[in-house]
């Protein structure tokens, strides 16, 4: 049974989020109502990443229709899609200069289509806001439909980003109402429907898992044709959330970015404090580049 650590170690620890563009960003949700996965799942790089002029938007909601263990967004009944959602988030992107736009999701299970309709119309309107940015979509599991995913396929993001969280063996306990081989089967799908968008995946370390398991899903999601990875520390909520079973030390997961380099992901990113967009846009770029 997991039992919680007590004490975080010294490289959990992050600065308190100053400077300028800190303050602009922070006033873009404020003023335009908007939502960042930043901020609503208490990211530990907020502070970092705002203070670089990074931030990853949230769209379809602040209230997820799943309640995760793991998860500090809200649970809940959501409100109806804000029509006006996509061209705010243009605007934002484009008045905050981007480069490279991470745009996510709550679960919407209360939509037909999962959302997938509102996150391909918030991609044409970044597109025609600012055409010269990459895009990288992080979409829930969309319940499987396959009809939807090409929807969002269709938009031509730059990058289709599903998280599976963590292995198997875990997940009726901390992705409640959730299928890791339902979210494997839609990243394997979206290269079989735009074999030209690479795809990306994330996990939680310190839930409990093995280095077994962690290595046999790395195996499967190559299999998928997955490209970029990260791995990160959970970091529980609060007491009430699924318990940190684990701190997982620094050159560990160095060890297991050159495992998963190894097996043929063209970027990884891996670190205590490392959450899915974190350094998204160096990540892509490097890949880009051959480096």
């Amino acid at each position: 049974m997991n039992t919680p650590s007590r004490k975080k170690p010294d490289w959990l620890k992050v600065r308190f989020p100053t400077g300028p563009n800190y303050a602009r960003i922070d006033r873009w949700h404020r003023q335009e109502g908007l939502h960042s996965v930043c901020r609503s799942a208490a990211c530990p790089n907020q502070g970092e990443c705002w203070s670089r002029g990074t931030a990853t938007f949230m769209v379809l909601g602040n209230a997820c229709t799943r309640d995760c263990r793991f998860c500090n967004v809200g649970h809940g009944a959501p409100a109806p899609p804000d029509p006006d959602e996509p061209a705010k988030i243009a605007q934002a992107v484009a008045d905050l200069g981007l480069r490279h736009a991470v745009i996510t999701t709550v679960s919407r299970d209360d939509l037909g289509d999962g959302g997938a309709a509102h996150l391909a119309a918030v991609t044409a309107s970044i597109r025609q806001a600012l055409p010269a940015c990459r895009i990288e979509l992080l979409i829930s599991d969309l319940n499987g439909d396959e009809g939807s995913l090409a929807v969002v396929l269709a938009a031509a993001p730059d990058l289709l980003g599903h998280n599976l969280e963590t292995v198997p063996r875990l997940y009726s306990a901390v992705r409640q109402g959730a299928s890791w081989r339902r979210s494997l089967r839609l990243l394997a799908a979206a290269r079989e429907i735009a074999p030209a968008i690479p795809t990306k995946s994330g996990l939680m370390l310190g839930l409990g898992e093995t280095a077994a398991e962690i290595d046999e899903i790395l195996a499967e999601l190559r299999r998928a044709d997955v490209s970029f990875l990260t791995l990160g520390q959970y970091l529980a909520p609060s007491q009430q959330h699924y318990p940190v079973a684990r701190y997982i030390p620094p050159e560990e997961f160095a060890a297991w970015r050159r495992r998963a380099m190894n097996m043929g992901f063209r970027g990884v990113e891996a670190g205590p404090l490392v959450r899915s967009s974190y350094h998204a846009e160096e990540q892509f770029a490097e890949a880009a580049d051959g480096s």
